[in-house]
């Protein structure tokens, strides 16, 4: 494609440039618009295309990216000068192509499901963006349904999440609980067992996780409020050998998923 210089942004102050930085570093602003940003190339393709809302390349690389974008109407299309392009990238080596995408909104039923045996994470006040999008992809390729999340747990579209979830962001079903106990009361009107991990709680290989269930993983430094755990059917522990105490919250929600896995698959 010919790019003519009046398609060209070269200013930082670019009210568009703007409102990409601002979505980068403020939750309110991407819970107002109900959009995020979505950095490199890997993540582009991924990009469900009825999502993207606009899509910025960097000038001085757009020849790579033609074939990927050959299907944008040029009016989401905007070239940056890569100087503008590098302000606006949240990484230190950016790929020279971003996009502006639609969250997607979802409800406790969403999470829930029907016709299928309901498999679900619980987080409750996680923190740590490269924890909580571990935790996405994760539970991606274990087969887990939906994930609820407090209201105080970390932002799944902060790009570090969103970057750390290496595109589960785009498939995930994740709804976020104003009211966790509540939440967790109706899923017990459901069926669901809920499953509380916890130190205090029983090996979790000697449990069957055939039947509809959900899993509460606490905040990496103080576990599970005592709320919430209370609300747990059952308490679980992860065995472990050493001196080891607990593990990282991803780590702990990939091994339980994976035991569920494989007791529904195996």
């Amino acid at each position: 494609m010919d790019i003519s210089s009046d398609m060209i942004i070269t200013s930082a102050s670019n009210d568009k440039v703007k409102a990409v930085k601002k979505l980068m570093k403020s939750a309110s602003e991407r819970r107002d618009t109900g959009t995020y940003v979505v950095e490199g190339i890997r993540m582009f393709r991924e990009i469900p295309s009825c999502d993207i809302v606009s899509v910025f390349v960097a000038y001085g690389l757009a020849d790579r990216f033609d074939e990927d974008i050959s299907d944008i109407p040029t009016d989401k299309l905007l070239y940056v000068k890569d100087n503008v392009f590098a302000g606006m990238a949240g990484t230190n080596s950016p790929q020279g192509i971003m996009a502006v995408v639609k969250m997607k909104k979802y409800k406790l039923q969403d999470i829930c499901g029907e016709g299928e045996k309901p498999f679900i994470f619980i987080a409750d006040r996680i923190q740590d963006p490269g924890n909580m999008g571990t935790i996405l992809r994760s539970a991606e390729a274990a087969g887990v349904t939906g994930i609820i999340i407090s209201r105080d747990t970390v932002d799944i579209y902060n790009p570090k999440v969103v970057r750390s979830t290496m595109g589960s962001i785009f498939r995930m079903k994740v709804y976020v609980s104003d009211d966790l106990c509540s939440d967790i009361d109706l899923l017990k009107k459901r069926k669901i067992t809920i499953y509380g991990a916890h130190l205090d709680g029983e090996e979790l290989y000697r449990h069957s996780f055939d039947s509809s269930c959900a899993f509460l993983i606490g905040n990496e430094g103080n576990g599970l409020s005592s709320e919430v755990s209370a609300k747990a059917d059952k308490l679980i522990r992860i065995p472990m050998e050493g001196q080891v105490e607990s593990l990282n919250a991803a780590v702990s929600t990939a091994i339980i998923s994976y035991e569920v896995l494989r007791q529904r698959k195996f």
